[in-house]
């Protein structure tokens, strides 16, 4: 029994040790090849075709040159502050985020609502690139533990205009809309080169949510954190 044992712990540390040498080829590979799609992607293109409306896809490739440098940075400003200094993890972030959806399951164990507590995240862009380009959409603390090790692998052999040339192409902006150019072509009527201030702004603005954010376009909480987006953006370094 003892035998048999170790022969299944052995097995499974081969099979483990086997998938993070597919993930550093995948990670490899992307240095100098663009990724045909992500994940995610894959997950919600089967759920689109298998919806009512069908498979509606818009997504466009563009160099990080001919994304405009105000999306750049709106994005860094509402998504990661820390971009340019960290490598992969901001754990400061990640302890801040579990104590605040410690104190809010708390909360909604307390409350009578039956409302699901608010889950607060304390992912970097890297982090969201790992998760999006790699890994399946599950919670769980193997997969959490996964993605901070992806995190740091994207940023021990990729460069941080490598890192965000790939997160804004690949990056969730509506229902079947992904990446910059699509998202300029379909918001704004132009692309992702002439996107001003305000609208760079807007589209970072959307990110949390931008399913929601897309059938909400008059929200009150989206106008108001576009203009806040949009007084750092002159701030922000991007690469």
């Amino acid at each position: 029994a003892m035998k048999a044992f170790a022969r299944l712990l052995l097995l499974v540390l081969c099979a483990a040790l086997l998938l993070q040498l597919f993930f550093v080829a995948r990670i490899a590979v992307m240095a100098w090849l663009d990724p045909e799609s992500t994940t995610y992607q894959r997950s919600e293109a089967w759920q689109l075709a298998h919806s009512e409306d069908g498979l509606r896809w818009r997504q466009q490739w563009v160099d990080y040159g001919k994304i405009s440098s105000n999306l750049t940075r709106a994005v860094i400003a509402s998504e990661d502050a820390g971009f340019m200094d960290h490598h992969g993890v901001q754990w400061d972030a990640i302890q801040k985020a579990w104590q605040r959806n410690a104190k809010a399951e708390a909360k909604a164990g307390q409350s009578d609502s039956g409302k699901p507590a608010k889950v607060y995240g304390g992912s970097t862009i890297t982090q969201q690139l790992a998760k999006n380009l790699l890994l399946s959409g599950e919670r769980n603390f193997l997969r959490k533990g996964q993605e901070l090790l992806l995190a740091q692998l994207l940023e021990l052999m990729l460069s941080k205009q490598r890192i965000l040339e790939i997160y804004l192409n690949n990056v969730e902006w509506g229902h079947g809309v992904f990446g910059a150019e699509a998202a300029a072509q379909h918001y704004f009527r132009k692309s992702a080169a002439q996107l001003s201030a305000s609208d760079a702004a807007r589209l970072a603005a959307m990110l949390p949510a931008p399913k929601r954010f897309e059938k909400m376009p008059q929200s009150r909480y989206l106008a108001q954190r576009t203009r806040t987006i949009a007084r750092y953006i002159p701030m922000v370094t991007a690469p």
